[in-house]
Formats: structure tokens, sequence, C-alpha cells
């Protein structure tokens, strides 16, 4: 599971890494949690990549009523395409999520150490997503996203079961590509990345706190917090 990130790099940094795609100016966020406005980034109304800021939990489009639906803050690859709440956005709604590390944590209650997780040699890198669009009865509408998880590699499953799917950057525009309505040509890039490829770190336990932000929480741990 994944229910935590960052992105704390420049707006420059983000089109370096992704491309040259319009972004708004951001401030740096330490502690990105689900329900919040995050961004995406997903093929455009004119064909073209785009920067689009979501809300992270997945609404499906066919939902009554959202408020009785459980947060939808992953999908598991192995089965997306199947599920009916994921299944459209898998053929037809991809999309990446821009980060610079993601959290898990170990030890129980009242003893949580946080880890931040990130791609060895790349300081801003993809998680692979899904978008979906819903509509009210009122004519509301919100955009969400969901991550997609799988198997986690040798270097953090020690420390979870779960990872998000990771997009090389050569994958990009084929994962965006929804053109086909098939997710059948996205499924090889479903897969941990290889061995050796993330670095996972114990960081200071305040961030526990989804409300905590600043470049603080990714000091190492304080002992007398412990």
């Amino acid at each position: 599971m994944c229910s935590r990130y960052s992105l704390i790099c420049s707006p420059d940094d983000l089109c370096r890494a992704f491309g040259s795609f319009e972004v708004e100016d951001f401030p740096p966020r330490y502690n990105i949690a689900p329900s919040q406005p995050v961004l995406i980034l997903r093929a455009g109304v004119k064909g073209g990549p785009e920067f689009q800021l979501v809300r992270w939990g997945l609404i499906p489009s066919w939902s009554k009523d959202p408020a009785k639906l459980s947060m939808l803050v992953n999908a598991r690859a192995e089965t997306a395409a199947e599920k009916p709440s994921f299944r459209g956005a898998m053929r037809h709604r991809r999309c990446l999520i821009p980060t610079t590390g993601y959290y898990e944590w170990t030890g129980g209650h009242g003893s949580r150490q946080p880890h931040l997780i990130k791609v060895a040699d790349r300081p801003v890198f993809a998680m692979a997503g899904l978008w979906e669009g819903w509509l009210g009865a009122d004519g509301s509408e919100i955009e969400t996203m969901a991550i997609l998880t799988t198997a986690a590699n040798p270097d953090v499953a020690s420390i979870h079961d779960r990872m998000p799917v990771i997009v090389a950057p050569e994958h990009y525009e084929r994962w965006l590509d929804c053109s086909s309505g098939s997710e059948n040509g996205v499924l090889d890039l479903l897969g941990p990345p290889p061995t050796g490829r993330m670095t996972v770190m114990a960081i200071n336990p305040k961030l526990n706190d989804p409300r905590a932000e600043g470049p603080d929480l990714h000091q190492s741990p304080n002992p007398t917090l412990l």
C-alpha cells in the first residue's frame, strides 16, 4: 500500500523530468496524504500530455453516493483490469503521479517508524496511476486518482510487501497512450523494479502526523522521539 508521498522538487525540475509541459508554480509538499489535491500527468484533451490537479482517492464514475464508498487510494495492478472500480480507467484513463519519494512504516501502534523510499538514481520519478471523473446528479464534478501497486521488490520487501508501480521514463509515453482502449499494451510495465533500484531511509517520526509538513520530516530519526 502507498498512503503517503512527497513532491519537493521545483516546477523546473518537474518539467525537466517529464518534458516541456506547462505547470503552475507549487510549494514543496513533504507529506501528501489521501483526500488532498495532487498533481498528475495525463493525456490532455488536445492530445499531448498535461499536468492536472485531482483528488487522491478514486471515485468510480458509476458511483451514486461517493460518501458511502471507502476511499480507493490504491489499486492492485494484478486485478485492476478486472475490478469494476478500476477497469475503465485502466483502459482509458491512465496517468503518472510525479513524486520525489513515498513512505512506508515499521513498528506497532505507538512506535511506528516511517521510512522514505526513493529511486536510487532519479530525484523525481513517476508512480503509475489511474484517474476518473465523477459527475453528480446536481451537476457537480470531481476528478480523482488511485496509485497502482505491485509486489515489493527485495529492496523494500522487509518494510512492506507492496509498493507503487514505478514507470521508467522511456515508458511514460506508452503508459499514457490510451488510444487503443485496452490495457494489454502496458501489462508488462506493472511489475516491481529490479533489485538495487530503490533506497530506504528511516526518517523523523513526526511524519506519522498527516498534518505535519516541512524539510525536518526527512531528517534521521531522533532517538528521544522513538
